[in-house]
């Protein structure tokens, strides 16, 4: 199946009231076991690689091409996605490399600054058929911090879509990167206005730590794109220690890399069967 763009899963999903995965690429391991997962369950996904990712890689290049390779050769449609770039040379080499979608994060600055520069990156992106999302009221905790309080306001989300023309909007609803635990708070009812005051997809980033009514009751609110990182990472740390601690002598990583694969798999295969089927 050919790779297809973000924009069209993400605008099926909205169309049909329904959720779809994003999950993030660390390694090819992590690429496999997300397309394998969605393979099993049927769906669409999509593989996003965030700025950090490419920086641990040493560049964009290596696991990109392969997350774009995997992606054509899947059963079920796949898009490839730049997570949380803040680098304008890093979309830029995104779109090169032949990434359907970017989401460029200018959350960080003043409103002003931020419509300015996100509406450079999209005037880029939509002149080579790349879909953009962006983020308004900073989700907060990549130091590990929650920020319960960040909250994006409805009109401002209104006017910030019409500004930048981009095609998905990351809000701050309650949840938070980099979580441990699945018991954030979400705001349902802002997700709802927020849902009737954009005529975008919503994105949900910090999904790791929202348990899986949440995420069911987010979906029925108004979320399309669903971020999942940091409960994909626990998952497979846990398959590699698991064996580890049992197999003292493994020397191959195949040997634990491939357990924590297949549990990566399954859970994806898990989570997009929730996303699929919302609640209210």
């Amino acid at each position: 199946m050919p790779l297809i763009s973000t924009g069209d899963i993400a605008l099926a999903a909205r169309t049909h009231a329904t959720g779809v995965g994003a999950f993030n690429v660390v390694q090819i391991e992590h690429a496999q076991a997300i397309v394998s997962g969605a393979e099993a369950a049927g769906l669409p996904v999509i593989l996003q690689i965030s700025e950090n990712t490419a920086r641990y890689h040493g560049s964009l290049e290596p696991i990109g091409l392969a997350s774009l390779a995997l992606a054509r050769a899947a059963d079920v449609p796949v898009a490839v996605h730049l997570d949380h770039a803040e680098s304008a040379d890093l979309v830029h080499e995104a779109v090169g490399l032949g990434f359907t979608s970017v989401m460029f994060d200018a959350s960080t600055l003043p409103y002003d600054e931020n419509v300015a520069a996100t509406l450079a990156i999209t005037s880029y992106c939509h002149s080579r058929d790349v879909w953009v999302e962006a983020e308004l009221g900073e989700v907060g905790g990549k130091d590990g911090a929650h920020a319960p309080g960040v909250r994006t306001d409805p009109e401002e989300a209104r006017a910030f879509v019409g500004a930048t023309a981009v095609d998905a909007l990351a809000v701050a609803v309650g949840s938070s990167h980099a979580m441990l635990t699945r018991d954030a708070v979400l705001d349902f009812a802002l997700i709802a206005r927020l849902r009737d005051a954009v005529g975008v997809p919503l994105v949900l980033h910090g999904s790791s730590g929202v348990g899986d009514s949440g995420l069911a009751r987010a979906v029925g609110a108004g979320m399309t794109k669903v971020n999942i990182s940091t409960h994909l990472n626990k998952l497979f740390t846990r398959a590699v220690r698991d064996y580890l601690d049992s197999h003292a002598e493994a020397a191959d990583p195949r040997r634990y890399l491939g357990p924590a694969r297949a549990a990566v798999a399954a859970e994806v295969t898990r989570l997009l069967g929730v996303l699929s089927r919302p609640s209210r």
